[in-house]
């Protein structure tokens, strides 16, 4: 009889198990990526003005709402994108910027200390979905963390 594995890993827990990112802290990332930068899964990031096509449509950020929940997106960012161990996306405080093309960025490309690149596990559209889903969430009344400088 096969024996079944006690903990599915999912791709995303697998690369942070892997320690994708986890590299020395630097207070300011350099312009256009990090030195420790490798392109998502072997693909080269968009090298096209990023423009999200799916910008302020209701139903795209519904998809992309469905999205963060089935790639775990909640599990490191919190429900609602609240923050948890990740960061807070709905604050509308940014650390590598807040504008679609940047958030497509940190999507595709991953981030040091933690994000995983999905570039090479999720379709542009699909990024875009969650991009306009993030883009979406409405700030808290109270934000009780101080700003990035």
């Amino acid at each position: 009889m096969a024996s079944r594995p006690l903990v599915r890993v999912t791709a995303p827990i697998a690369l942070l198990l892997l320690g994708v990112g986890c590299r020395e802290r630097r207070s300011v990332p350099p312009a256009g990526g990090y030195e420790e930068h490798l392109s998502a899964g072997g693909l080269a990031p968009p090298t096209a003005k990023l423009r999200n096509p799916h910008a302020r449509d209701k139903r795209s950020a519904a998809d992309g709402a469905t999205l963060f929940t089935a790639m775990n997106c909640d599990g490191c960012h919190g429900g609602g994108g609240a923050g948890w161990v990740g960061p807070s996306l709905a604050d509308g405080r940014w650390r590598y910027g807040g504008t679609d093309g940047a958030l497509f960025q940190s999507i595709f490309d991953g981030r040091p200390h933690g994000m995983p690149a999905f570039g090479g596990i999720l379709s542009p559209d699909a990024i875009w979905k969650l991009v306009t889903y993030v883009q979406s969430l409405e700030p808290p009344a109270d934000v009780p963390t101080e700003r990035w400088p």
